[in-house]
């Protein structure tokens, strides 16, 4: 099997991040965004949507999306949890998952492909939007560094696919200047220590 990636997206850093946790090793085949491959036929055929990461099976089976992608290999490689292990667990990992999906990845994405007009050969951008998109997301380092004065990681007391998801959004903002602020030491020192985790390196 093998991942299609490129390597410095933001969602594939989430795959690698998370197999890297799991002690998996996979072969990577890099997807050109900017030239288009990922528009190509052959590739719309493992996804239609034309995103990366993509993970294709022996069988020739394609998996898309980030979330599903974990998900299935936290069901064939259960440990080291990271989806969780009790009702309640895995609920809460869930809720802060969306949390940070619709509310810190989305408008993310949106600052990055508005203000650098990165896809601007092949969609209308809108700066202004991109700018509105980013102060939402910075809303979202706030209520994160107030979660985390709580509790050491964004779900609770361990490291979940919800740290992943967290840590390489708001590595990723930094290119529309999204940072951490002295405002915010509790997500900083999450930062740090998710930083030095052998696995943000993949």
């Amino acid at each position: 099997m093998k991942v299609y990636e490129l390597r410095r997206a933001p969602n594939a850093r989430r795959v690698r991040m998370f197999l890297a946790e799991k002690g998996i090793e996979m072969e990577y085949q890099q997807v050109d965004l900017g030239a288009g491959e990922n528009l190509a036929p052959t590739f719309l055929t493992k996804n239609p949507a034309g995103r990366i990461p993509v993970l294709e099976l022996d069988d020739g089976t394609c998996l898309s999306e980030t979330l599903a992608i974990c998900r299935y290999f936290e069901e064939l490689h259960p440990e080291p949890n990271l989806f969780g292990s009790t009702a309640l667990e895995r609920a809460t990992i869930e809720m802060w998952s969306r949390f940070i999906e619709f509310n810190l990845w989305l408008p993310t994405g949106m600052a990055f492909r508005h203000i650098t007009g990165f896809y601007k050969d092949r969609e209308r951008v809108f700066p202004e939007w991109g700018e509105e998109c980013k102060q939402q997301a910075q809303i979202w380092f706030d209520k994160l560094d107030a979660r985390l004065a709580e509790v050491p990681y964004i779900a609770g007391e361990r490291f979940t696919i919800a740290d992943i998801l967290a840590f390489c959004t708001i590595d990723f903002g930094k290119v529309v200047g999204l940072r951490i602020t002295p405002e915010q030491p509790h997500l900083q020192d999450w930062h740090d220590r998710v930083s030095a985790r052998s696995s943000a390196q993949a």
